[in-house]
């Protein structure tokens, strides 16, 4: 219902500073070009952190589950049988309409995208819940902890990240889980303080793997989020929490 813009301090140090919003405009490629003429980015030609939805539209792409989502490589989201075994894909070398799930020029450059950790972490967290056995002690703990979400909610996974903080402190969620469960949730949960955020560990590259390991036991299946960290991980930067879109999010809640 709202559409905002947020200047972050780089370091993650300040607070971020609103300098956009309407509630009016619509996510839709007219209005977001015009917004960002209106910013004047072609001047500042800012690096821009936003969920991967507002990534297609300024890079071009078709919205929704598609064939060959990815804005680096020629990933085949439907050619399931190889997502857990082919690492590598061909790469994208162009952006322009009329290619692959592309369907007009591009707003901003590429290489002006940084991958957003919060919605990684939503977007993990609704995988690994997704997969969970929805007669099982795990999945009805989610239902005893948040009574106030609807159960066709929780089943998609849809969680915020105060709720996904909540299961971290609670010990009696691990209880709940199978070992299958307790592997990939405890593996999540590494990636999340040592990776996603403003700690970056020197084994990141063993905890992703082992954690993607994890998810793939479970039985989940790979999203577009999981494929950036299967194939992509090079490409994220130093420190994510250094320009995280959460302050853009509470900005959004706010103004809700």
């Amino acid at each position: 219902r709202t559409l905002k813009c947020v200047l972050f301090h780089n370091g993650n140090s300040y607070g971020a500073v609103p300098i956009g919003h309407s509630t009016v405009l619509k996510e839709q490629c007219d209005d977001i070009k015009t917004v960002m003429d209106l910013l004047k980015y072609r001047e500042h030609k800012w690096i821009i952190c936003v969920d991967l939805k507002m990534v297609n539209f300024l890079l071009g792409q078709q919205k929704g589950y598609t064939k060959f989502p990815c804005f680096l490589c020629m990933w085949d989201s439907r050619d399931r049988e190889k997502h857990w075994t082919q690492k590598e894909w061909p790469k994208r070398d162009s952006l322009e309409a009329g290619m692959p799930n592309v369907i007009y020029n591009p707003i901003v450059s590429r290489d002006k995208i940084i991958f957003p950790p919060l919605h990684f972490k939503l977007g993990l967290m609704k995988q690994f819940v997704k997969a969970l056995c929805l007669d099982g002690e795990c999945f009805r703990h989610l239902l005893r902890t948040f009574p106030g979400l609807s159960y066709e909610k929780i089943k998609a996974g849809v969680f915020d990240g105060p709720q996904i903080r909540t299961l971290v402190r609670d010990e009696g969620f691990i209880q709940t889980m199978n070992v299958k469960e307790k592997a990939a949730w405890l593996s999540f949960v590494d990636v999340m303080k040592n990776f996603l955020g403003n700690k970056k560990a020197q084994n990141y590259k063993g905890l992703v793997a082992n954690m993607l390991s994890g998810f793939h036991d479970l039985g989940c299946k790979m999203s577009i989020k999981v494929h950036f960290l299967f194939s992509h991980l090079d490409k994220y930067p130093e420190n994510l929490g250094a320009v995280s879109e959460e302050q853009g999010e509470r900005f959004h809640q706010d103004l809700m």
